[in-house]
Parts: structure tokens; C-alpha cells; sequence
């Protein structure tokens, strides 16, 4: 905490931190915004200092919980992570598991995150489904958790808009009725530093900061279209009859093509306020430079001069497979066809087996 410097980590006006000291309940500006006005401020932190952070894993006998977000493994991936951890266990915990439709079998999610994981040179002890605003998932977590430390540290680990601090403060209200001890929002990069959780046996849960993945799709979104990326709720699937030469635009933030195959129905697991909007594939280009920032939002058009272009990655489908956009949601196209996805240049699509 400082009084000092307006632009600072850790700055509180003075009337604030002796008002903070009477009561106990001390927050820097940048933490109070957060709390009550869900409002963020920019603070200097490099990139460079957060891997430093990470490094300490590398230097520490503990085990590493890796926290991704299950509706953007791509951009829930620390580029590394497997020489950053050097040899320690890796607990992978999939979050934001009450999202998923009750139709989502979760020993297949769990397959698919073991696979990609292996993918980018990971070998997890395990795979656990998880969501912070289940009593019963944080327990199993931390059963699991007590299964594979040992007595060690654990290091809590993810690149940010995961729901980590989320998770962590699910954790410590579990262990001690204690809520919201840690600061949490949906913006990306929240935690700023490393934070100690003391357990039992003299050793520490230590959440760090973030990595900011700067591909993830929500840094190319407004702060009030977070939450389209960023779902809390269970999201309803949405099933679109489409013949080949229609589209399907997600907002203005993705799209999808129908090049060619027989007339089948394609369902979209996206945010529930989400909108999409159906048209013909012939005239999808000069729609969405007409309609991107009005109709077809988000991106809003006070947001459309920094929203990068549209990129294009075609598919061959064979069978029941899944189209993904990573950090929004996925389109499961059941027949065979060819299609071609739409994305801000630089975040991921990809395709899988249909989980469904």
C-alpha cells in the first residue's frame, strides 16, 4: 500500500488507508474500483515480471495446479509451462465446468483436455472438471489437490480470465468460511503479484498472476461485452438448419460458412445473449462490412478501429465434429460438408470431435 503515486501498484488515498486500518478492511483504489464499480486501472506490470513469477515454480519441489478454461484451451495455454515446471506434478483443472449443457459428457471433455495437453508437451497426474460455484467440485478439488502434494506448495497457475482467483477464493471459503478474501473480476490480469495462502502443515497455496495471452477474445471486446465471452450461466444450445451458400455470423466476432454438403442442422454452444444472425454466404462479406458494429455486435462501433480483421480457416468434415472458436464457443456440424470459420486474426480455431 501507497499514498503517493496515483499511477502505482498499490496506491490508497491517505483518508482511505486510516479509515482502512480503523476497520480492517483495507483495499488499494485499483482493488476498491474493482470490488464495487467493477471499473479496472491500467498499473505497470510487464509481461516480464509475471514469468519471473512463474520461474519461482521451476526453483520450488511443489505441485502445480494449471487452471484453464474449458471453453479456450488455446488461449488458456502458457507457452512453456512444461520448462517452467521442471519436472514438478502438473494437476490440470479444467474451470467454468457448470457452463457446459448437462449434455456434455465430462469423461469425454476430460479426454480431449489430456490429449491437448499432451499436445503442448504436458503430462498431467490428472484431469479434474471443476466450477468455483459448486461446494462439491471445490471439495473433490481439493481432495485432489491433498492427493498429490505430498506436504508440498502448491503453485496455482493460469493465463488470466480463467476464473483462478475466483477458484482460489472458492477454495479458502471451503477450508475456512472466509469470502471474497482474494479481489476477482472478469477482466483480464487482475492479480497483480504472487499471494500466500498458509495450510496446516506450515506450507502455502500460492495464487500468481495471470499470464496475459494476448490472442484470448477478450482483450477484442468492450468491457460490457465481457460477459459474452465469459459466460456464467449454463449455456442453451441453439440449432440452425443451413444449406450449403449460408453463414452464420456470431456478433461481429466470428463467422461461420456453409461451403458445401446436403442441407443438415448445426448447433452453436455459445453466451445465451449472444447473437446470431443467419444469411446468405454470397453476400456475407458485404454484410458484415456493412452491419459490423451495428447490427452485428459486438464489437460495438466505438470498438471497431482497434477490432482486427477477420480471418479465414476452411474444414473438411468427415464426421460429428466440432467447429472451435476459441474463447466464445464451438458450432457441432453433424454430416459431412466443407466449412470455413471466421476469426479476429490471431485467436484460434480448431476442430475436434464433437463432444455432444
Amino acid at each position: 500500500m501507497q499514498t503517493e503515486d496515483k499511477e502505482a501498484i498499490g496506491y490508497t488515498p491517505k483518508s482511505a488507508l486510516d479509515k482502512g486500518l480503523e476497520t480492517g478492511e483495507l483495499y488499494c483504489q485499483r482493488c476498491f474500483r474493482l470490488r464495487h464499480y467493477n471499473e479496472i486501472a491500467g498499473v505497470n506490470i510487464s509481461d516480464d515480471e509475471f514469468l519471473r513469477l512463474l520461474t519461482e515454480v521451476g526453483n520450488t519441489d511443489a505441485l502445480v495446479v494449471n487452471v484453464i478454461d474449458i471453453f479456450d484451451f488455446n488461449g488458456s495455454v502458457i507457452p512453456g509451462l512444461h520448462r517452467f515446471v521442471s519436472g514438478n506434478d502438473v494437476l490440470l483443472v479444467g474451470n467454468k465446468r457448470d457452463i457446459l449443457p448437462k449434455s456434455v459428457k465430462a469423461s469425454k471433455v476430460k479426454n480431449w483436455l489430456r490429449e491437448r495437453a499432451h499436445e503442448e508437451g504436458l503430462r498431467p497426474v490428472d484431469v479434474v472438471l471443476t466450477s468455483a460455484h459448486h461446494e462439491d467440485d471445490v471439495s473433490e478439488l481439493m481432495e485432489e489437490i491433498e492427493t498429490y502434494r505430498h506436504g508440498r506448495d502448491v503453485y496455482v497457475v493460469g493465463v488470466t480470465n480463467v476464473g483462478k482467483s475466483t477458484l482460489i477464493n472458492a477454495i479458502i471459503k471451503n477450508a475456512t468460511g472466509d469470502a471474497d478474501v482474494i479481489t476477482t473480476s472478469r477482466f483480464p490480469g487482475t492479480t497483480l503479484d504472487k499471494i500466500e495462502i498458509p495450510l496446516d502443515d506450515g506450507s502455502f497455496i500460492v495464487d500468481t498472476p495471470g499470464i496475459i495471452h494476448r490472442h484470448q477474445m477478450a482483450h477484442f471486446v468492450g468491457p460490457n461485452d465481457l460477459k459474452l465471452v465469459s459466460p456464467k450461466k449454463e449455456i442453451k444450445p441453439k440449432t440452425y438448419q443451413l444449406n450449403a451458400g449460408q453463414t452464420l455470423f456470431m456478433g461481429g466476432l466470428a463467422r461461420l460458412d456453409y461451403i458445401q454438403g446436403d442441407k443438415q442442422g448445426m448447433t452453436g454452444y455459445f453466451d445465451n445473449h449472444l447473437t446470431i444472425h443467419r444469411t446468405k454466404l454470397e453476400g456475407a462479406d458485404a454484410f458484415y462490412a456493412k452491419h459490423a458494429g451495428g447490427l452485428l455486435t459486438p464489437p460495438h462501433a466505438d470498438d471497431m478501429a482497434n477490432f482486427p480483421k477477420l480471418v479465414r480457416k476452411e474444414f473438411s468434415i468427415k464426421d460429428k465434429s466440432d467447429i472451435v472458436f476459441s474463447g466464445l464457443g464451438w458450432v457441432r456440424v453433424m454430416n459431412r460438408g466443407v466449412v470455413a470459420a471466421w476469426v479476429p486474426e490471431g485467436v484460434d480455431v480448431l476442430i475436434r470431435k464433437a463432444l455432444v
